[in-house]
């Protein structure tokens, strides 16, 4: 399936809410799924199904053949995100499993402003008007929801 819309630059926002759609059903899964079972094993459960669905798109693009052209950079920099993601997730579980997912989920997507605070400062992003008050309602309405 090769849409227009896909193909385009404007695209992103499309994955954006595709995104933003799983992650909410992430959230509602592992709620349910890890009620009774170690987080740190429900964790690892959800890490394979994603490993084998990640290799797969991959070798199915016939990606695997470019492993070799990675730069060392990207190397690094795909193993620390990697890392970060591993930590968060297991983070994550862990206060769905003892917390509310009404209650956690907010918290963990206001994450959203420590990424505009460090892309501004190590990517060089720029902080617009909108976007420094965009990310005050943020932490705004995270804090109302959590009060709540």
């Amino acid at each position: 399936m090769n849409l227009p819309i896909l193909a385009s630059e404007k695209a992103w926002w499309i994955f954006a809410l595709l995104s933003a759609f799983f992650a909410a059903l992430t959230t509602i899964f592992a709620k349910v799924g890890v009620e009774g079972v170690n987080s740190n094993l429900a964790t690892a459960i959800r890490t394979v199904v994603i490993l084998a669905i990640a290799w797969g798109i991959a070798w199915q693009g016939g990606q695997l053949s470019k492993l070799g052209a990675i730069a060392p950079k990207s190397w690094l920099f795909l193993i620390l995100s990697g890392i970060a993601t591993g930590l968060s997730w297991l983070c994550y579980f862990k206060a769905l499993q003892i917390g509310n997912a009404s209650l956690v989920a907010p918290i963990d997507k206001s994450g959203v402003v420590l990424v505009l605070i460090l892309s501004a400062l190590f990517l060089g992003e720029s902080l617009s008007y909108q976007t420094v008050v965009g990310t005050a309602l943020i932490v705004a309405g995270t804090l109302f929801l959590i009060k709540a």
